[in-house]
């Protein structure tokens, strides 16, 4: 769906993000599981991650990044009337992440819930965010991707032990000028891929018992050919038409996030797409697969490191478990912009 033109419209007024302070590199993995540093490398471009400390949840994260994003977009916690957390690894199934953050910001009384979907699900809650803030149903809008997947690694599978790390990434979305902010979005899902990336156990369809604890079943659990294939193709056609749909093309796009789940993933879709890699935002190799995460963590260091500016076209796509994929284009907001 693209935005149309003179309707309202909702753009990111500031982001922010954070990581934990204790890294694992490959070096130290090597000391764990049967891998090397350049078996890694080679094969994810990953050369360290960040770990959560034990008393380090979701909502953690979240917090540090969502005041980051709030003071970077001069809103306060109390303008906040929504609240979506996008997420894997929720403090606990109930209640939502959401409604502790929101608390903990000292919002006043949000509509808050938690969205999974994923490594895709910072891109479906930016798109929700966008259409409740652009029908005027709802203000301020803090959207967060927040992780911690070591929790769910299984440490004894050298496969994918190797693959994840611990972040959060958070953006302000708020109503802003037509023509600017999210132009653009593509959103979709192939359930028929569920056994391909998920964790079997601890839900409604396999409950924790002693066998599904000896089993391993708590863990991620991926073939990570099939999922390769199927981001490569995903990313690129969600890319393509999130691309069309906003009115541009390739040569518009100033600035492609992807989501960080390996450099060869990454840099194919890139190809695919037609993007040279300096207008591609890598991080991998410093924070590994992050999920729901990943796409808001490399969009606010890109924001840091000065690649950024007023008027950028951005191009966030993502894939993941479900299977899901999703891509949306935005236009970076100055403070003339806003509404």
């Amino acid at each position: 769906m693209e935005t149309t033109p003179g309707m309202p419209s909702a753009g990111i007024w500031g982001v922010g993000r954070a990581v934990p302070a204790r890294v694992l590199t490959n070096a130290d993995l090597e000391a764990m599981v049967d891998t090397t540093d350049e078996w890694i490398r080679t094969r994810t471009g990953i050369e360290r991650r960040h770990i959560a400390a034990p008393d380090e949840a979701a909502s953690d994260l979240a917090y540090r990044a969502s005041r980051q994003a709030l003071e970077n977009a001069d809103v306060a916690a109390e303008e906040v009337d929504l609240v979506i957390v996008a997420t894997v690894t929720p403090d606990m199934l109930f209640p939502a992440t959401a409604c502790l953050l929101a608390d903990r910001l000292g919002a006043n009384k949000p509509a808050a819930f938690d969205l999974e979907a994923g490594c895709t699900g910072f891109v479906y809650a930016i798109t929700v965010a966008e259409k409740m803030v652009a029908s005027g149903a709802y203000r301020r809008a803090l959207v967060v991707g927040s992780e911690i997947l070591t929790r769910i690694t299984d440490w004894e599978d050298r496969a994918t032990c190797v693959l994840f790390g611990d972040a959060a990434g958070a953006a302000v979305v708020g109503p802003c000028r037509a023509g600017t902010g999210i132009l653009s979005h593509v959103l979709g899902s192939d359930g028929a891929g569920g056994d391909v990336l998920n964790m079997p156990a601890g839900g409604s369809r396999m409950g924790t018992s002693e066998e599904t604890v000896r089993d391993r079943l708590h863990y991620i659990h991926m073939s990570g050919s099939d999922v390769f294939k199927f981001a490569v193709r995903a990313m690129g056609n969600s890319a393509t038409e999130s691309t069309q749909r906003a009115g541009l093309d390739r040569d518009d796009i100033d600035l492609y996030i992807p989501h960080q789940a390996n450099h060869r993933i990454i840099t194919a879709s890139a190809k695919r797409l037609g993007l040279p890699l300096d207008r591609v935002v890598m991080n991998i190799q410093e924070y590994g697969n992050t999920s729901s995460a990943s796409i808001p963590l490399a969009l606010a260091e890109a924001w840091e490191d000065g690649r950024v500016a007023a008027g950028d076209n951005i191009l966030l796509v993502g894939f993941g478990a479900g299977l899901t994929w999703g891509a949306t284009v935005l236009r970076w907001l100055d403070d003339g912009d806003r509404r």
